[in-house]
């Protein structure tokens, strides 16, 4: 029965628009039994991507309502399911495994867990970020995009960051988990942004701990010198994180570097390297640029379009300012869905999944 339990939370999960592939070897169900024991498996399959309270919860899956919310609210502190407390109610919802219920394990990794992660990632990831729409959009740094009147807010850091209303810093856990496997990233470790849009969302919460706005915007200036890219969700609004990434650690650009995967991140501009002002320092090739797209021309470098991000890495730093963000043409671009209910709609229909009793 408890085996049953977990392969019917994989098909869950896997139905959901992120996805949760089978593997031959069974490790995402040995990754299920690491994360949730039998009872809060079940308890998972019976919750919907759209908030409700237990009660709700209760009188529509026909179950007993006692110590439901108690139960709920424990599965919320071990980074099970997301929850919100308005303080005279509290609302629960089931997460995706990514982004969701990998991210909240931060505090609970070990060795076996990362190991198992590992093993699971080359399948996982050929269905997460082998769909559109992508499930993460580049912010270039702020001030090297051309013409910041004309950007859209979902372009611009600084929009989502004085959108939101509470903030917390947490470890980044791609670091986290290489360094539990003994590969420590020289980059800074806490830097990955929560944002909420309602006041104290992260005090007492199990994830990071809660932060200023004053103190949101140094963790961005402390990861662009870093070398860092800013990465969030692949909507126009609701933005709830930000990732501050590197190309050693990070899930996403991982799959550029190793799996050769380019078109896995939504991004609106490129970089430009004007010959004429180049000085082939090498700084842009060598330290800054996370993903290899600067490559060695004939007299200076060039930018490989297929895999640059324009994340604005390799402007900041550059000595002669022979670097620049270009805009894409229209026809290169990819306008976001509005919000996360948009992009579930047409991830689900790219993958061909029903979730529909699960909205």
């Amino acid at each position: 029965m408890s085996n049953e339990v977990y392969h019917k939370l994989a098909r869950v999960l896997d139905t959901l628009p992120n996805g949760f592939p089978a593997t031959e070897s069974g490790v995402e169900i040995r990754l299920l039994k690491k994360v949730f024991e039998p009872d809060e498996a079940k308890i998972f399959c019976d919750l919907r991507l759209s908030f409700e309270t237990a009660a709700q919860i209760a009188l529509r899956k026909g179950i007993p309502v006692d110590g439901l919310e108690e139960k709920l609210n424990s599965m919320w502190n071990r980074g099970q399911v997301m929850g919100v407390d308005f303080g005279t109610v509290k609302l629960f919802r089931m997460m995706p495994w990514i982004f969701g219920i990998y991210e909240f394990q931060l505090n609970r990794l070990d060795r076996e867990f990362v190991e198992m992660f590992e093993e699971y990632s080359p399948t996982f990831s050929k269905v997460l970020m082998g769909h559109k729409p992508q499930l993460m959009q580049v912010l270039p740094i702020e001030k090297e995009i051309p013409n910041r009147q004309e950007a859209l807010p979902y372009q611009l850091v600084s929009a989502i960051i004085d959108k939101g209303q509470s903030f917390a810093v947490a470890d980044c856990i791609c670091k986290k988990e290489k360094g539990l496997m003994d590969h420590h990233c020289i980059h800074p470790l806490e830097v990955c942004l929560g944002i909420a849009p309602l006041p104290g969302y992260f005090d007492n919460n199990h994830w990071g701990r809660p932060i200023s706005r004053e103190e949101a915007y140094g963790i961005l200036r402390k990861s662009e010198e870093s070398g860092l890219v800013h990465l969030t969700n692949n909507v126009e609004s609701d933005h709830f994180f930000i990732c501050n990434c590197c190309g050693c650690c990070c899930g996403v650009l991982r799959t550029i570097n190793e799996m050769g995967m380019t078109d896995v991140v939504n991004s609106q501009y490129y970089a430009r390297i004007d010959p004429d002002y180049c000085s082939a320092c090498g700084v842009c090739k060598d330290e800054r640029c996370p993903i290899g797209a600067i490559e060695n021309g004939e007299e200076t470098y060039r930018v490989n379009r297929e895999r640059c991000i324009g994340c604005g890495l390799c402007v900041t730093t550059c000595p002669s300012e022979a670097i620049s963000l270009v805009l894409k043409e229209p026809a290169d671009r990819q306008t976001p869905p509005k919000n996360e209910k948009a992009w579930f709609k047409e991830r689900g229909r790219q993958r061909g999944v029903d979730f529909s009793a699960f909205e």
